[in-house]
């Protein structure tokens, strides 16, 4: 593993939570997605979450430690249980859910090491974890303390947390934003379906949001990129899907560790992250096992037992 990749380092604050899908039962939540997938790509994760004290909750802690990701930032509640989220495919793949409200990861406490450790290169947040007024506040107490890390929000719009101050107010803060371009067609209030849609909405999303870094993607046609006012695209590959969940997780991660870790080209590390995306899509679940060359592309591997 690079020593240059370890030294950059990428906080990961939101959900931890089970994916129950009609093949079983997967640990996930979009930031903690993005974690295990940074570490497997060599970036050093750091997850910041909730879980319950109960079966679940210390499986889910379990399974992070053998990924070899640090758990001292992830609190255990007594009194609210490990978050849950059915997911519900349709014949594409393509996933909706049902979100268990009030759960763990809706009270994430900030403990006072983590505010006084030494600041990642990036912090990525979703906006799913603020959708109530303490994770908002916990956010802001480590935005404070980390005034220079790099403030990466994954919009994530599910209903019936997809509008309101838990969507405007990581918009606020967001220096660069992921989102696919269903979400973007919403957030502008127009149709975005060919790629010059996408890069005429992502322009309007940058000036209505003061953001001049968007990535969005698009499902198998692929995914592009505003990056200080130039418009990349990166055309999608064929992919047996099995499900997409975890797949724009997968991407994001593999964004940040190509541009900010191995000091990849925007253009370069869109095509990364384009192709790990396509990778766990052709999985099951959001973090099957794989392994990764010094370029960072993926292949599969067997679970450790």
């Amino acid at each position: 593993m690079s020593a240059r990749l370890q030294s950059y380092s990428i906080a990961c604050f939101g959900e931890a939570l089970w994916d129950i899908l009609p093949r079983g039962i997967f640990l996930g939540g979009a930031p903690l997605n993005v974690a295990c997938h940074l570490s497997r790509l060599g970036v050093h994760a750091v997850p910041v979450t909730a879980v319950g004290r109960d079966f679940l909750g210390e499986e889910a802690c379990r399974r992070i430690e053998a990924w070899g990701i640090t758990t001292d930032f992830i609190s255990r509640h007594r009194g609210k249980p490990t978050g849950t989220v059915r997911a519900m495919l349709d014949p594409r793949g393509v996933a909706r859910y049902e979100i268990a409200d009030r759960v763990a990861w809706d009270q994430i406490a900030i403990p006072r090491e983590l505010r006084r450790m030494r600041a990642p290169g990036a912090i990525v947040y979703g906006s799913l974890a603020l959708r109530h007024t303490t994770n908002r506040l916990a956010l802001m107490d480590l935005l404070a303390a980390w005034p220079d890390t790099l403030r990466v929000l994954d919009l994530n719009l599910r209903a019936p947390f997809d509008r309101g101050l838990g969507v405007r107010f990581p918009l606020r803060h967001a220096q660069l934003v992921k989102l696919n371009d269903e979400e973007l067609g919403r957030m502008i209030g127009a149709s975005v379906t060919t790629q010059r849609q996408i890069e005429k909405a992502a322009r309007l999303f940058a000036a209505k949001y003061r953001t001049a870094r968007i990535c969005v993607t698009a499902g198998e046609r692929g995914a592009g990129l505003l990056w200080a006012g130039t418009w990349v695209w990166e055309d999608g590959r064929p992919v047996n899907v099995r499900d997409t969940v975890g797949s724009g997780d997968a991407f994001l991660a593999a964004f940040l560790a190509g541009h900010f870790a191995r000091r990849e080209t925007p253009q370069e590390a869109l095509a990364s992250a384009c192709r790990l995306g396509e990778f766990v899509a052709g999985r099951d679940g959001a973090t099957p096992p794989y392994r990764v060359d010094a370029r960072g592309r993926p292949s599969d591997t067997p679970e450790p037992k």
